[in-house]
């Protein structure tokens, strides 16, 4: 029985090493550049990130993670778990424009998760290194780009000790009523949290098999429990393929998502009820003409309220291109409940 998502990953690079863990799509497109990852090299690149931080006796420390949208924030992420570190998920400075709010966020998780290194991209450290002076907590903490972690390292990687009760991650809250708190997730939450997900969502073995191992397709931002613990997390649990692209290409041209659902057919795939209504605001005549939704099995909505009308309306628009109303999926989850707390049933109408 597994313990932990290490377990998991252990054993899917050992039974499918060639499937497709994750695929990103660069540009946001679905005929633009295209990254992806197998099992076995996800396997692979967690170690190489574990055997890195053990070595180093960062092992039971914390790490916060500062990726942009991409495939390295996941072997990061697994990398810390598979070191027994605990990761923290951040937000990564974005650009002169915004790296005041980034930096303020980044300094209130220094001080509160008292992290010993930070883990990003070279882009992200580089970016950092520029704002030392707006951030001289810097100087006492270790910046690493994982970019440059060697593949050879994974072979001095040591299986960690955990148990249910081992931390896993800090699931820092949105922030949305009061200052963002760190959830202390355990490896056990997790666990069980991916298996009621998947219990829910209707994530069976048959289902998983009908839809040729392609689950998700998610643009939700991997350092938010909802992108994180759903689409990104519930892949690895299942050893199924998720297919990703950045937030920022989402919100640029909407249909971008409706696009994916509609070329890689996935069973689930949702996010905030204002991304239903972005997907509303574009839905012209010839953008729907070259949809086919009727796969998409669990059209989830959460981390807002959710609004009747925009469920009345996403469906009457898109019935066109076979979408169907028993998809909506009206659910509730927070940081503090690992992340699912309560949803619909597959297949019955919206409540």
């Amino acid at each position: 029985m597994a313990r932990s998502l290490v377990d998991l990953l252990t054993a899917h690079a050992s039974r499918q090493p060639d499937r497709t863990a994750y695929r990103y799509l660069v540009t946001g497109d679905c005929d633009g550049e295209i990254q992806d990852i197998s099992y076995g090299r996800l396997a692979e690149r967690s170690r190489a990130v574990a055997a890195w931080l053990q070595e180093r006796g960062l092992a039971g420390s914390r790490a916060i993670l500062l990726y942009p949208p991409g495939l390295e924030f996941m072997s990061a992420y697994l990398g810390c778990l598979s070191a027994g570190v605990v990761a923290v998920p951040g937000v990564p400075p974005q650009g002169r424009a915004r790296n005041h709010r980034a930096l303020l966020r980044t300094r209130r998780l220094m001080a509160d998760a008292d992290a010993r290194v930070i883990l990003g991209t070279r882009e992200v450290t580089s970016a950092l290194a520029e704002t030392a002076d707006d951030l001289p907590e810097l100087t006492a903490i270790s910046c690493v780009a994982t970019e440059d972690i060697p593949d050879e390292a994974a072979g001095s990687w040591r299986e960690p000790d955990l148990t249910a009760d081992s931390v896993a991650f800090l699931q820092y809250t949105s922030g949305s009523t009061s200052a963002p708190r760190g959830v202390m997730v355990t490896h056990g939450n997790l666990l069980d949290n991916e298996r009621v997900i998947t219990e829910r969502m209707g994530h069976t073995p048959e289902v998983i098999e009908e839809y040729g191992h392609e689950l998700f397709v998610s643009w939700l931002p991997v350092y938010h429990d909802m992108g994180l613990i759903g689409p990104v997390l519930n892949a690895v649990h299942l050893g199924v393929t998720a297919t990703f692209f950045s937030p920022l290409h989402f919100l640029q041209r909407p249909e971008r998502w409706l696009n994916a659902v509609s070329r890689y057919r996935p069973h689930t795939s949702g996010g905030p009820n204002f991304a239903y209504e972005l997907a509303l605001r574009h839905a012209t005549p010839e953008h729907l003409d070259g949809l086919d939704l009727s796969r998409w099995r669990v059209a989830f909505n959460g981390a807002e309220p959710v609004r009747a009308a925009t469920l009345r309306r996403f469906t009457e628009t898109f019935a066109a291109a076979g979408f169907r109303r028993e998809a909506l999926y009206p659910c509730y989850g927070l940081a503090e409940a690992t992340l699912i707390v309560t949803g619909g049933s597959v297949q019955a109408p919206p409540t």
